[in-house]
């Protein structure tokens, strides 16, 4: 197992002498209460985080029973799980009351900061280990006799992410790229998976869900793993073949999944090498400068707490600023410069999404820090900075992806059925969707704009507008999308014309990354976000802030980057059967309706990479008037988010492709397939009984 590198001599030394610090603390009493317990809490923390790091290295804990591990791993998580959280110094409600508003959200932040701790010690990052002490400590002294004022701690938090955000960046872009650091593929290539104390030694949280999906498909036959395996990498491996891209010019590929799943994942490891790829697995960020909002952005267990991270989406405004965001540029291009021929040789991810947890719905509090608009606007700069960077190393025309979604046992006690019918859905016919979606494209191309409408109280009214096919022969503005990079199978799409793309998108309730949206209102005019709203919360504005966070990414607007028809009937016909279309991940819910995505289009650092469907037509349609922009100015043209909305059939009144000499061509109407050519699709909903044809009440 490759660990990061050791302490030099100096390092040791200052890390001996925090160590002892810490031990001091406990029975001090320089700081006044009612503050005390906090650094009384956190430095035995740290220390018995110290504790285990210690334990883990001399393998002091290969004999620990299962239920010794499940205790241990509740013991590390406890403050900030739900039952705890109110009263945990993790709760800015909590910290403000303590040591009031301003002082109270830093110290939250610095709980929140000392987490990552639990991340170092299982994968032995002393480094890391020896900054949160250092920082813990010298936060500590300030508070010696009279508490520090506002600024002087401000200053404290800031220069610890300012000062070793090179080191920070660093470290992160190494991990993306160097398949040398082993910690989890280790873990999931050389475990015993019948053994589940494997899932506990990744230092991750750990739930029923984890375990219960572990348990579940260690009793499934090798053959059924195996071919759940192939539907993954065989998608990843044809989408470099649909796509035109030479795979055989990369050596690394990297895999992003829910802990779980690691007998499938093990299949896909072999199943990679056997196409000359080295797989690298990395964790999520751990330390505030590189997280970013609520993203988890890694391997992960269970989320202890969405609230917790809720509380800390903007935990940056304690250190973003012009400068700090110039210097963690800086520091990305030299990371990436260090380590270019790593980079160059990455494939892109392939991405394993879980789905039936009970969607989150926050709660907003004035204590949790905020960016102001300035910050925001630092924020969208480095998110479009650094994704150019990352593009000139991992480039966008030599890499792909695929994602692929499976339900979890929190689903409910239907889960073994929606797991074998979420196999199904995941491994139908592509071929006949195929054909069918060419019928809906061949109607579309003879258009210059859809428009879709909802019904009852779904009150959508939007234009789409196409570009110009020049050459309808050998054109086309519709991708015809099956089971590769995006599955399952069931979708065409288009980037559309920003000018005259009108009107009002409407989604009586939505599930989107976890986050509930409830009666969802987005308004364009010329393709762009000019109005928006939600009844989240009973203040308008809260509603608005929730948008802009969540779908917006604090733009003050975005284009829509993304015009879709989704024809997986199957999957809306499951969802439907077993009450679970509230949460269906939007890979899936996409393919159940019309959607819209707002951000970059489809083909976002790719658009000059020549696209063809299997008839043999080149799609066209990759740029907008926005993503032309790259060639001049590319900070304009990429936003860095493609979020999908999905209107789900039984809201859908129609979708009508608008021709130039006044005609329409009815594709659906009241959410069945019209067009000939594509009745088919109506079949998996003629066979819901009325009661399931509508609704959306979640089992």
């Amino acid at each position: 197992m490759a660990f990061w590198e050791a302490l030099t001599e100096e390092e040791q030394e200052r890390y001996s002498l925090a160590c002892a610090r810490l031990m001091e603390i406990p029975s001090e009493t320089i700081v006044q209460d009612p503050g005390r317990s906090f650094f009384q809490q956190q430095a035995r923390f740290l220390l018995r985080l110290e504790d285990l790091r210690q334990a883990l290295e001399m393998e002091a804990l290969e004999d620990t029973s299962l239920e010794e591990w499940e205790a241990l791993n509740k013991e590390l998580y406890q403050d900030i799980l739900p039952d705890h959280y109110s009263v945990c110094y993790g709760n800015p409600d909590v910290a403000s009351a303590v040591f009031g508003k301003e002082i109270g959200q830093m110290i939250s932040f610095l709980y929140a900061e000392l987490r990552g701790a639990i991340a170092f010690a299982f994968e032995d990052r002393e480094r890391d280990m020896l900054l949160l002490m250092e920082l813990f400590l010298q936060v500590y002294a300030a508070f010696a006799g009279n508490a520090p004022d506002e600024k002087q701690l401000r200053e404290i938090l800031y220069w610890y992410c300012s000062d070793y955000s090179d080191q920070f960046v660093d470290d992160r872009t190494r991990e993306l790229v160097d398949p040398s650091l082993d910690f989890l593929r280790e873990i999931v290539m050389e475990s015993d998976l019948t053994d589940l104390r494997y899932l506990y030694r990744t230092g991750e949280y750990i739930t029923e869900n984890e375990t219960g999906m572990a348990a579940y498909l260690n009793a499934l036959p090798e053959e059924e793993i195996e071919a759940m395996a192939a539907t993954w990498t065989e998608g990843y491996r044809i989408g470099f073949e649909v796509q035109r891209k030479d795979l055989s010019k990369k050596k690394t590929a990297v895999i992003l999944y829910r802990l779980g799943f690691e007998r499938m994942v093990r299949c896909a490891v072999r199943r990679l090498k056997e196409m000359g790829l080295d797989s690298i697995l990395y964790r999520c960020p751990a330390h505030a400068v590189n997280k970013r909002a609520q993203s988890r952005g890694g391997c992960y267990g269970a989320v202890p707490n969405p609230q917790f991270d809720y509380d800390h989406r903007n935990d940056a405004a304690l250190f973003i600023d012009a400068r700090s965001v110039t210097r963690r540029l800086q520091a990305l291009q030299q990371a990436f410069e260090k380590r270019k021929d790593l980079a160059a040789v990455q494939a892109g991810p392939l991405v394993l999404e879980v789905f039936g947890e009970t969607p989150f719905r926050p709660q907003a509090k004035d204590t949790a820090l905020r960016l102001s608009e300035e910050q925001q606007q630092e924020q969208v700069r480095y998110a479009g900075e650094a994704g150019q960077i990352t593009n000139r190393y991992i480039k966008g025309e030599e890499r792909s992806f695929t994602i692929i979604s499976y339900p979890v046992p929190e689903i409910g006690a239907a889960f073994p059925d929606i797991f074998r019918e979420t196999i199904r859905i995941n491994t139908l016919d592509y071929k006949k969707y195929q054909k069918i979606q060419q019928h809906l494209i061949d109607a579309l191309d003879r258009g210059y704009a859809a428009r879709i409408r909802g019904k009852g109280k779904n009150e959508t009214d939007l234009v789409v507008q196409f570009h110009e096919l020049t050459d309808p022969e050998k054109q086309t503005n519709f991708e015809n999308c099956v089971a590769d990079v995006n599955i399952p199978v069931g979708e065409v799409f288009t980037s559309p014309v920003l000018e005259g793309t009108n009107g009002l998108l409407h989604v009586c309730s939505v599930a989107l990354e976890g986050f509930r949206f409830e009666n969802l209102r987005i308004r364009l005019q010329d393709g762009m976000v000019t109005e928006y709203g939600c009844g989240n919360f009973a203040d308008p504005e809260q509603g608005k802030q929730y948008i802009r966070e969540n779908i917006l990414f604090r733009h003050p607007t975005l284009p829509i980057g993304e015009f879709a028809i989704g024809t997986n009937t199957t999957a809306y016909q499951v969802a439907r059967k077993y009450g679970i279309a509230e949460v269906l991940p939007i890979l899936i819910a996409e393919k159940t309706g019309p959607h819209f995505a707002f951000g970059d289009t489809c083909y976002s650092w790719q658009e000059d990479v020549d696209v063809y469907n299997p008839d043999g037509k080149e799609i066209i349609a990759r740029d907008n008037s926005c993503s032309i922009l790259r060639k001049e100015n590319p900070e304009k043209a990429y936003f860095n988010c493609h979020t999908d909305i999905t209107i789900p059939y039984d809201e859908l009144g129609s979708i009508a492709v608008l021709c130039s000499d006044g005609s329409e061509i009815l594709l659906l109407e009241n959410g069945r397939f019209v067009l000939p050519g594509t009745e088919e699709l109506n079949i998996p909903l003629d066979e819901l009984p009325d009661e399931r044809r509508t609704g959306h009440t979640a089992g």
